[in-house]
């Protein structure tokens, strides 16, 4: 099965969804969904593993790894409403769910460890979160598959070898393509399979229908214009980056420039009605920071703070933004929901200063989702993976590239204006205090968008970057697996273990009880 050739609408804006972590909440959701598929139904049981020395078994009740499962198992999506209550509302129904830790590993440090029943009906199921919301099935019941969530994926089971299922298949002419792993055919398409007929062909067992979970489908043949900036061609000096981004991802989808824009700009609306939400002003029970954005934005307006000029306008978005992260609203991961607000909390401040219209907007959003590209395809987003460089990193990269389109900066200026902004961040650890996505989260967003702002301005005004893009990423990748795991995400080093943050946490299990 082929890799997973990356979207800017499915792995780097998005996904739209409540909840403190991409890798952890949007990505279970994900995954529950797809086990949702595989049972037909919601479960009975479910038994979760986790590995002692991955990042889940430290933080999947904090960072919402339990919610999102439940909430994808009672198939309900990212951003919905209810996730916070999928706990509960699973136990209501008469599922049970138990969780083990134990030494397994895994290479992954997010890897899911899935055993299903619904009632006679069992499955296990093996699953990755690989950043910013990305998942990948590696195995289901002993059979290794690579599954991304970017097709209508039907699973045959057999019992007399595989030949007349797949010659059955290739008659209904609907399949891009399938694989036989012993006795399991996968089959990937655009559109679900007719299962009856599908389920006519002798020796067939089981049939299993597991819907998409991208917004943006794989479809056949697919082939995109470029996988890293080296590879852009034409004359970057000539035009601004979101030519580029807008013909990668018109090739990605299959679809033409207007809706393009179109996404781009409905996207936009959510990242400023998340803005609008965190000013106003939000609450949730079990979060470490209280409301700021709106005391912020109040003093910054009349005065009594130090002249910031467009650098407070985005410290209100970016606080605003984590703010209604925190408090479970609706958010766009971009890249993440750990660095939700670093690239939309710029680019946000940004276009109101500059008086940017909708077009120009959309364009600034598309910019920065190319530089996301260039970074999944050459290292990762997930802090698990690479610490806070990998996601405030990456957010202010984009960010930089997105603000100098909005400067009237040309493609090469945005490249270089990323490159300097993973460059001033590399080796950047994640060490959340509490376990909780918000502190130091809140001040390193704030940090990234500062960054981005110097570096898009000393890109507009020549400063060299001298290091290219692609090799700044080769370098963030590297530093990612020199980097401890105590630094990664798992709330066992740095901050996160002062006695401080220790208190902190003792003091929100206690509420939580």
């Amino acid at each position: 099965m082929p890799d997973l050739v990356a979207s800017i609408f499915n792995d780097v804006i998005g996904p739209v969804m409540r909840g403190p972590s991409s890798s952890h909440s949007a990505a279970a959701v994900r995954i529950g969904r797809l086990t949702h598929d595989l049972l037909g139904g919601v479960p009975d049981q479910v038994d979760i593993e986790y590995d002692t020395l991955g990042s889940l078994a430290t933080t999947h009740k904090s960072q919402g790894t339990d919610m999102g499962l439940c909430g994808g198992m009672l198939d309900w999506e990212a951003d919905d409403p209810r996730l916070p209550e999928s706990p509960a509302e699973l136990a209501r129904r008469g599922t049970s769910v138990t969780i083990t830790k134990s030494e397994l590993g895994d290479a992954h440090p997010n890897t899911y460890r899935l055993g299903v029943r619904r009632g006679d009906v069992r499955h296990q199921l093996v699953a990755l979160s690989t950043g910013g919301g990305i998942v990948e099935v590696v195995e289901i019941d002993g059979h290794g598959v690579r599954l991304f969530g970017d097709h209508v994926t039907t699973l045959v089971f057999v019992d007399d070898g595989a030949d007349e299922v797949v010659a059955g298949i290739e008659g209904l002419g609907d399949a891009d393509s399938w694989t036989v792993s012993g006795d399991l055919v996968v089959v990937l398409s655009q559109a679900p399979l007719d299962i009856e007929a599908v389920g006519a062909s002798p020796g067939v067992v089981s049939v299993h229908t597991l819907r998409a979970v991208l917004p943006v489908l794989t479809r056949p043949g697919l082939q995109v214009p470029f996988n890293h900036a080296c590879e852009m061609g034409g004359d970057l000096e000539a035009a601004p980056l979101s030519d580029w981004a807008i013909a990668y991802e018109c090739e990605r989808g299959g679809i033409d420039v207007d809706e393009v824009l179109f996404q781009a700009r409905h996207i936009l609306d959510i990242m400023r009605s998340a803005v609008e939400t965190g000013v106003v002003g939000t609450e949730y029970a079990d979060r470490i920071l209280g409301w700021q954005s709106g005391r912020f934005a109040s003093m910054a307006e009349s005065g009594s703070l130090l002249d910031g000029g467009l650098l407070n306008q985005m410290i209100v978005c970016v606080t605003a933004l984590m703010e209604a992260k925190s408090a479970m609203e609706v958010i766009v991961a971009a890249p993440t929901a750990g660095a939700c607000a670093t690239f939309p909390g710029a680019l946000l401040a940004t276009v109101d200063a500059v008086e940017a219209d909708g077009e120009a907007a959309a364009r600034a959003l598309l910019a920065g989702g190319l530089i996301g590209i260039f970074v999944t395809n050459r290292s990762s987003f997930a802090a698990e993976v690479g610490g806070c460089q990998a996601e405030t990193g990456a957010g202010s990269a984009m960010a930089a590239a997105a603000l100098v389109e909005l400067g009237g900066g040309s493609a090469a200026q945005s490249l270089s204006a990323a490159s300097q902004a993973i460059q001033n961040l590399l080796g950047l650890i994640c060490d959340p205090i509490g376990n909780r996505v918000e502190a130091p989260c809140l001040g390193r967003n704030v940090s990234g968008a500062a960054n981005a702002l110097s570096c898009a301005n000393m890109a507009l005004a020549g400063y060299e970057h001298l290091v290219p893009l692609d090799e700044v990423l080769d370098a963030h990748r590297s530093v990612s697996e020199l980097m401890a795991r105590e630094l990664r995400c798992t709330g066992l080093g740095g901050l996160a273990v002062t006695p401080t943050a220790q208190h902190i946490e003792l003091d929100l299990t206690r509420r939580r009880r």
